[in-house]
C-alpha cells in the first residue's frame, strides 16, 4: 500500500474547460441537502458555538454542533424555530441515549446526528446507531472516527449513512504519541484506503493545513472535509483571546484534551494558540474561490471532476506518477 499524506502529494492538471474559474461549482449534496462547500468546521468547543452554527446553517454551509456543555435538545429546538436544519453530535453514554429519546418524544428530532468518539469501530457505536435508527429513523447518521476499511464496512453494515475517517491527524491531536495508533502522518492515504470500500459518503477528519488539502481530500474519496485549525482563531470563534508580544491569538484545544475534559484523564489532545485571522465569512469565501480554482485545474466544472485527475507522490520509495484510483 502507498503511504503518503497531504504534503507529499500533488494533483496533475488537465486541460481547462471554463473561461473563468468562477464558473466552477464547488457545492455538494450531502444527506439530502446541498451545501456551498464540501467543508464542515470541526465539532469542537473552540471552533464553533450556537451562534456560528446558526450562521452556517442560514448561509448554506454544513455544520455539526459539538456535544460539550450543551443542551442539545434546546439547541435543536432553537434551530427548528428558526427554520434551520438540525445537526448535532452524540456520544455513546447513557446521557446520550436520553438525549436521543428526548428528541424523539418531543418531536424536535434531528436531521443529522454525528456519533463522535475517538475510536468509532466499537460495539458501543453499533448500539447507538441502532438506537438512533429506531427512535429517529429519518435522521442521517454519521459515525466515527475510524481509520481502516474494515471499520468503514462494519459501520455501514450497522446502519451508518456516512463514516468519519481520521484517528488523531489533527493539529491538536496527540493520539499517535500517546497510544502508538492513528492516521496522523498518513491521513490522506488512509482516506484513499477507506474510500475504496465505502458505498456511502465519507467525511475526512483532520490533517488539513491548507485549502488545497480540501481538493486532495475530495480527489481521494471524501464527500465532506472536517476542518479544525483553519476554522479556529477567527474574530467570532469561541474561546479566550490572548495577547502575546502585541499579537492576538485564540485558544484552540482538542476534544480529548484536559482543557476540554476538565480533568487530566485519558488525554489525547493539547492546547495551542491560533493567530486571530479575521472573519469566518472571509475564510469561507477564500476557500470557495480556491476550490473553484482547483476544479478548473482539474479540467472540470463541478466538484466531482476532482476525482478524475492523476497525481504524483513526491519523494520516498513510493515517488512517481500515479493513474486514477
Amino acid at each position: 500500500m502507498e503511504i503518503f499524506d497531504y504534503d507529499n502529494v500533488l494533483l496533475l492538471p488537465r486541460q481547462c474547460r471554463v473561461e473563468s474559474r468562477s464558473e466552477c461549482d464547488p457545492s455538494i449534496e450531502f444527506g439530502g441537502r446541498r451545501f456551498k462547500l464540501p467543508v464542515v468546521p470541526a465539532n469542537m468547543k473552540t471552533v464553533l458555538d450556537e451562534r456560528i452554527a446558526r450562521w452556517l446553517a442560514d448561509n448554506g454551509y454544513f455544520y455539526v454542533m459539538h456535544r460539550f456543555d450543551l443542551d442539545a435538545v434546546a439547541f435543536a429546538r432553537d434551530m427548528r424555530e428558526a427554520g434551520l436544519f438540525v445537526s448535532i453530535s452524540s456520544g455513546v453514554k447513557e446521557a446520550d441515549y436520553a438525549v436521543i429519546d428526548q428528541l424523539a418524544t418531543t418531536g424536535v428530532g434531528a436531521d443529522y446526528i454525528t456519533i463522535d468518539i475517538a475510536h468509532g469501530h466499537a460495539e458501543s457505536v453499533r448500539r447507538m446507531i441502532g438506537h438512533i435508527k429506531t427512535r429517529l429513523p429519518d435522521t442521517f447518521v454519521i459515525a466515527g472516527n475510524v481509520g481502516t476499511p474494515e471499520a468503514v464496512i462494519d459501520l455501514e453494515a450497522w446502519g451508518a449513512d456516512a463514516t468519519k475517517v481520521g484517528i488523531g491527524p489533527g493539529k491538536v491531536c496527540i493520539t499517535r504519541l500517546k497510544t502508538g495508533f492513528g492516521t496522523g502522518g498518513w491521513q490522506l492515504s488512509a482516506l484513499k484506503w477507506c474510500a475504496r470500500v465505502a458505498t456511502r459518503p465519507i467525511i475526512a477528519d483532520g490533517g488539513i493545513r491548507h485549502h488545497g488539502d480540501i481538493a486532495k481530500s475530495v480527489r481521494f474519496g471524501a464527500a465532506m472535509v472536517m476542518v479544525g485549525s483553519l476554522f479556529a482563531g477567527h474574530e467570532e470563534s469561541p474561546g479566550s483571546t490572548v495577547e502575546v508580544d502585541g499579537k492576538l491569538y485564540k485558544e484552540y484545544y482538542g476534544s480529548a484534551s484536559d482543557f476540554n475534559k476538565g480533568e487530566y484523564k485519558h488525554v489525547e489532545g493539547k492546547r495551542i494558540l491560533e493567530p486571530v485571522k479575521g472573519k469566518l465569512s472571509d475564510t469561507l469565501r477564500e476557500m470557495q474561490e480556491d476550490l473553484q480554482s482547483s476544479i478548473s485545474y482539474a479540467g472540470g466544472k463541478v466538484l466531482g471532476d476532482l476525482r478524475r485527475v492523476n497525481y504524483v507522490i513526491l519523494g520516498g520509495e513510493n515517488a512517481g506518477e500515479h493513474l486514477l484510483m
